[in-house]
């Protein structure tokens, strides 16, 4: 049985058409550059540009004013920003916010935040925020949102996700994965 993922978050922190060419309509691209002090509005409106004519969507990461005015399709809230500002902000009708969290607190924040959806990690990766799947599941259940997994996503474990019954996913090395032996 095929199954399709409703939408794939991809994070990017530089512009590279390399992995973005290869990349479907129902994948959404976030450009998250925390290395930066310094916000490149051009490079920001290079991809914007590159997205639109490749009809991928895309999203910034902690700067939703910025999203706003370069009228991008949403704006993404890390775990760490528990700031409520945006909700002054006057947005148009198609304009997303998602957000990520890590436990029940941060979830409870991102729902304050009005966001769509929340990218819940880790599901695979075992680091420091690794919840695995049971923990993962039980967080799921704790809020109305749509989640989204985050985590060590792979090729290997798309079949977990689908027992997980979760349609969307977020990552980096699973856009990354280099095809063929």
């Amino acid at each position: 049985m095929h199954y399709n993922f409703k939408t794939k978050y991809y994070f990017i922190n530089k512009f590279d058409t390399k992995n973005i060419n290869k990349l479907d309509k129902y994948t959404t691209v976030i450009y998250r550059n925390y290395s930066s002090k310094k916000i490149d509005e051009l490079v920001i409106l290079k991809i914007k540009n590159y997205c639109k004519k490749n009809k991928i969507r895309f999203f910034l990461s902690n700067n939703i004013k910025l999203a706003i005015k370069l009228d991008l399709e949403g704006a993404y809230i890390p775990s760490f920003n528990k700031h409520f500002d945006h909700l002054n902000y006057s947005l148009k009708k198609k304009f997303e916010i998602i957000g990520s969290a890590h436990n029940r607190s941060e979830i409870r924040i991102k729902e304050l935040q009005k966001v769509k959806k929340i990218i819940l990690s880790s599901l695979f990766k075992k680091n420091k925020n690794y919840l695995g799947i049971n923990k993962f599941k039980l967080l799921s259940n704790t809020t109305k949102k749509n989640i989204v997994a985050l985590g060590g996503v792979s090729k290997k474990n798309l079949q977990t996700l689908k027992i997980l019954n979760n349609p969307e996913f977020a990552g980096i090395s699973y856009f990354e994965q280099k095809k063929g032996p």
